[in-house]
């Protein structure tokens, strides 16, 4: 039921005919994101489609490859689980500071590091990973050497319905009333952080369940004469 429902969704907005397929085609993020609902849905359909054969039939076939199946994917979330808990320290604010500083241009928005970190200060009105002094002393200061800070980090106001710039000028010579002051890192820890604590308690339910699920498979399989 769940993998039909994603794999609805999915094809959902693909052809939706009143313009949402567009405005996610805007984004290749959101577009990108389509795709991978289409393939968690297959995926979990196949899933239940062979357990719950292999379970009424008792095809000992299917519950073996139903088995099979889901371990591989348990030691791929396993592994997953690993790997972050290894590479956590690229998660440090030093390690941030130091890719901004190296790495980020400012305006080119062909350079998908310098588009994303704009994306990163624009939506959540934050300015470089600590602070606005991130950027002394970087890669940014040296291309844009009139400018304190980047775009992305002056202040908006709704004007008309549409955000624009307080005052431009006064943010990029550096005056501090007219941009954002707060560093991205906070920002999105802050923002992020409930649904952290949501996604993990989802984690360990999702692993429970896949558990479970190759138990009772192994069961069934052995029950079947």
């Amino acid at each position: 039921l769940g993998g039909s429902f994603l794999l609805g969704v999915g094809v959902w907005v693909l052809v939706d005919p009143t313009g949402f397929r567009e405005i996610v085609a805007a984004n290749p993020l959101l577009f990108t994101g389509v795709y991978i609902i289409l393939g968690m849905g297959g995926m979990l359909f196949l899933l239940g489609f062979l357990g719950c054969c292999g379970a009424i039939r008792e095809n000992k076939c299917l519950l073996l490859f139903f088995f099979m199946l889901i371990l591989l994917i348990f030691l791929a979330e396993l592994a997953a689980a690993i790997l972050a808990f290894i590479f956590r320290e690229h998660l440090t604010r030093e390690y941030f500071t130091k890719e901004l500083k190296s790495h980020y241009h400012g305006y080119n928005n062909s350079d998908v590091f310098t588009s994303t970190w704009n994306a990163i200060m624009t939506t959540f009105d934050c300015c470089g990973v600590n602070s606005p002094e991130d950027f002394k002393d970087s890669l940014f200061r040296l291309i844009n050497q009139n400018h304190m800070v980047p775009e992305a980090c002056c202040q908006r106001i709704l004007q008309n319905g549409e955000r624009v710039y307080s005052s431009q000028e006064q943010c990029l010579s550096g005056n501090m009333m007219f941009r954002n002051n707060k560093g991205c890192y906070s920002a999105v820890v802050d923002y992020f952080e409930l649904y952290i604590y949501v996604a993990g308690a989802m984690a360990i339910v999702v692993l429970t369940i896949e558990l479970f699920a190759m138990v009772f498979a192994m069961c069934l399989f052995r029950g079947i004469q």
